[in-house]
């Protein structure tokens, strides 16, 4: 599209990322969980502020993705902290433990962390994880 600033271009790349991996994406005003197993849903509220998405398989939050711009992806260390910070915050209606899951993207670069993993490090992916197999 014309006249996209260079966050809207990662976040439509990524919205496309989603939707080849399974994911169905939502605004955060119009929320329905019960449309599919995975949910991607923009702008969700913290305590910290709105997380870029935040991942729902089957109902239940389990993740976070914090886009950036292009440009950013020589930063993502620096950005781990960020989506630390929204995987651990208290999300809007929720009473949640702290997500398991985080990625950073710009729709071309992607970085995910298991902190599930005794030693969580942030590895460089191709694709996001597909719902079904974010248990």
């Amino acid at each position: 599209m014309p006249n996209q600033n260079p966050e809207q271009i990662a976040r439509d790349k990524i919205d496309t990322m989603f939707l080849a991996s399974g994911w169905i994406v939502q605004p955060k005003d119009k929320i329905n969980l019960n449309e599919g197993l995975g949910i991607a849903v923009t702008e969700y509220q913290t305590e910290v502020g709105p997380a870029d998405y935040v991942l729902f398989v089957d109902k239940k939050p389990l993740g976070i993705i914090e886009a950036k711009r292009i440009e950013e992806a020589v930063h993502f260390s620096e950005h781990e902290t960020q989506s630390k910070g929204y995987a651990s915050a208290k999300h809007k209606y929720l009473d949640n433990e702290k997500l398991p899951f985080v990625y950073e993207s710009t729709g071309e670069v992607t970085r995910f962390t298991n902190f599930r993993d005794p030693k969580p490090k942030a590895r460089g992916i191709f694709s996001f994880h597909r719902p079904g197999t974010l248990f």
